[in-house]
């Protein structure tokens, strides 16, 4: 049985994931990092993560971007492979998570969902018979009103990916409230939607010429992307040091 900590076991995914994880017979959570301890999670809850002397196969988090690189540091000096779910990192947290994967294994991504990666390849492969034929690509996101990052790192990570299939030509646009002119034919705009409680709606635009192509992604549940988190500490458990950022092959 593959034994993990939750880094942010009281927040809304670590409450998912404690849910899912008593369900699961290959898999347990032996204990939980939070600045909360008043929830009885069945498992020890340390609010200093640098007193959690825990054995573990994994570490799954789903935390703050500023509790991060704490994390980085605990995992890379006990060896604790771990599935980097917060979003909203800085791109020298990136550069820390890319120095400490040659040490420790890391898996990150920016969404958990099979449905997203496999939309990641999808909006690659589109944009590279698209882009040429003249359409114009867009990104609108929606999240509750509660997520504190915008646009998401589910957004950011599917722009790559447009991006990635036209040799990373483009560059991004995130206001033009401020602009005066006409569209920049290689530009890629990303909009953010705060309200309610919808839980993730990613949707992908291409319009071109009298015609538009839409590919759209909604997760009714936190659970989708609770379980891929699962399937990826059950792949990362044992793993020596690497870097990957997709969850795709957890799925092959």
């Amino acid at each position: 049985m593959v034994k993990v900590i939750m880094h942010g076991c009281n927040g809304h995914m670590g409450q998912v994931i404690t849910q899912l994880v008593e369900k699961d017979p290959e898999i347990e959570i032996v204990a939980g990092i939070d600045l909360n301890d008043c929830r009885d999670n069945g498992y020890p809850v340390f609010t200093d993560i640098w007193t959690c002397d825990v054995q573990a196969d994994a570490v799954i988090d789903f935390c703050t971007a500023k509790a991060t690189d704490t994390l980085l540091e605990y995992c890379e000096k006990r060896q604790i492979p771990v599935v980097l779910c917060t979003t909203g990192l800085t791109d020298e947290q990136i550069k820390k998570v890319e120095e400490t994967s040659k040490h420790v294994a890391v898996l990150k991504s920016a969404n958990m969902s099979l449905g997203i990666n496999l939309l990641m390849k999808l909006v690659k492969e589109a944009a590279q018979t698209l882009a040429a034929a003249g359409f114009d690509m867009e990104i609108v996101e929606k999240h509750h009103r509660l997520k504190v990052d915008a646009p998401s790192g589910t957004a950011l990570a599917l722009a790559d990916s447009l991006n990635e299939g036209l040799d990373n030509a483009y560059h991004y646009t995130f206001d033009r409230s401020q602009r005066r002119e006409q569209r920049p034919k290689k530009e890629i705009g990303i909009s953010a939607v705060r309200g309610g409680t919808i839980v993730g709606e990613h949707e992908i635009i291409f319009a071109g010429q009298d015609e538009v192509i839409e590919l759209k992604h909604t997760a009714y549940s936190r659970a989708i992307f609770g379980k891929g988190a699962v399937s990826a500490a059950l792949y990362l458990a044992g793993k020596e040091a690497v870097f990957d950022v997709t969850v795709n092959g957890i799925y092959e």
